[in-house]
């Protein structure tokens, strides 16, 4: 058999071998570990494959060359050994080759060849220098509150964790409605590691910035490098993950997800709502997330707006000892904007700026007439009665069409009665309006509907949780 003819023979045999290989293993297994792998030679009973990184290699190995072996003595055989090797690294030819062909240098490795042209390849140095952590965001200027603890406590307990211990938690979920600390917590935890772990390799990544580089990785066909530039992280930190989209986006991150917290390597992701509200996201997915530990940060409460707006006054005058605001007009925003650390330090700008330009005194009067178009419910005239059906349907897994209807039973009493309850809190409608809405209810209806909610969260924890947790899903919509 002439050598085109046995190079034709080994290729035909090689595409039936990676048919077989696809059935078994499925297209994303398949396309992640086997795709770029060539079949270069078959000889004594052995069967030589190549890839193009030592991270490919050592997987296979370790992991499937049983498999591949099994397969592939359908089509070649009976073998002693699949030899798996990188590309670029030479093999010797046989015996009775040598003499037939000229001596050829080594062609240059993969990542060699691709290198820096590659848009992809430096990925996690672009990552990192594009994500830098906010030197603001630290643990000690995070403020601690009874809304925010249990959020605090775990993130310390992950940066504490030594190298090569086992991990307590993993993965840990952080959610909240924007503004109140999830990325304040994620950047404190990669500073407080970065200082006393710098031997662990920390990356921080935004959930547009991981699919933006996946792209990049697509075009310019260099996806084997991408997915090996994470093996080295040893702290994953992955911020506003709700906006992962795309179901390749989805699939490439769980590898890279699971291939972490596998090898007991801590991942953080933060959202703005828990695993379970991610609809976007596969149920496999959401399952791996909710497997950790899995907190919220809620609103805060006057003590903790307090002390927030004091910090926020405090490195204020620090930077500019001509800012003095009273100790009246510090209480007064605390009291009045019920929202998080963003909104509280927008408050103070907002009557600091105003001072200003206008060279008046800071009073309590003018504070009152800058924040007046600030208020608990600021999002009162966008928010629709259908988001709250949708939202309220959704959680208590009610379909509209019962919430609407006349059925009397308490798994749908109770959630068209908090959909209620939100439709007066949230909205300007009026009662006998929202009766119209909820299935043509009297207004007395919904005003006893709204009454019994109010009563019952004073002394129902569960349920007042659930209804914090809808009015956040509900201005997020």
């Amino acid at each position: 058999m002439t050598e085109l003819a046995v190079a034709v023979d080994l290729k035909q045999k090689w595409q039936r071998v990676s048919h077989r290989l696809r059935a078994e293993l499925g297209d994303d297994l398949f396309t992640s570990w086997f795709g770029r792998m060539d079949a270069e030679d078959c000889c004594n009973l052995k069967l030589i494959v190549s890839v193009p990184t030592r991270f490919l290699k050592s997987w296979i190995e370790n992991h499937y060359v049983a498999k591949l072996q099994k397969i592939a003595e359908t089509e070649f055989g009976r073998l002693d050994a699949v030899q798996v090797r990188v590309r670029g690294q030479v093999t010797p030819p046989r015996a009775a080759e040598m003499a037939e062909r000229p001596v050829e240098k080594p062609r240059a490795s993969y990542e060699e060849q691709r290198g820096s042209a590659m848009p992809g390849a430096n990925f996690l140095q672009q990552g990192e220098r594009n994500t830098q952590l906010d030197s603001a965001q630290t643990f000690d200027s995070f403020v601690v509150g009874t809304s925010n603890q249990l959020a605090h406590a775990a993130a310390c307990r992950v940066t504490d964790a030594n190298a090569g211990a086992p991990v307590t938690f993993n993965p840990l979920f952080i959610h909240s409605a924007a503004g109140l600390g999830k990325t304040h917590l994620l950047n404190a935890i990669g500073h407080r590691i970065r200082d006393i772990h710098p031997e662990r390799k920390v990356l921080f990544l935004t959930a547009e910035r991981f699919m933006y580089s996946f792209i990049q990785a697509l075009r310019s066909r260099d996806t084997i490098s991408f997915k090996d530039q994470f093996q080295s992280v040893d702290v994953l930190l992955i911020d506003d993950f709700q906006f992962l989209q795309g179901k390749t986006m989805q699939q490439e991150f769980c590898h890279t997800f699971n291939s972490l917290v596998d090898s007991r390597r801590q991942v953080i992701v933060a959202a703005d709502v828990p695993p379970s509200q991610l609809d976007t996201i596969d149920q496999r997915m959401r399952s791996r997330l909710m497997g950790g530990l899995v907190v919220d940060i809620e609103l805060p409460d006057l003590e903790l707006r307090r002390k927030i707006v004091l910090g926020r006054y405090v490195a204020m005058n620090s930077r500019d000892h001509s800012v003095v605001i009273p100790d009246e007009v510090l209480e007064f925003v605390a009291n009045r904007i019920t929202g998080g650390g963003r909104e509280l330090e927008g408050a103070l700008n907002r009557i600091v700026a105003y001072q200003q330009f206008n060279k008046s005194p800071i009073t309590l009067d003018l504070a009152a007439m800058v924040l007046r178009d600030m208020s608990a419910n600021p999002d009162q005239c966008r928010i629709k009665i259908d988001d709250i059906l949708k939202i309220v349907g959704r959680h208590f897994n009610v379909a509209r069409t019962d919430l609407l209807s006349p059925r009397r039973a308490r798994s749908i009493v109770v959630p068209r009665q908090v959909g209620m309850y939100l439709a007066k809190k949230m909205t300007s409608r009026s009662l006998p309006e929202i009766g119209r809405r909820f299935g043509g209810r009297d207004h007395s209806t919904v005003l006893h509907a709204v009454r019994k909610i109010d009563d019952q969260i004073k002394t129902d924890d569960r349920l007042a949780k659930e209804v914090a947790l809808l009015i956040r899903l509900v201005e997020q919509q």
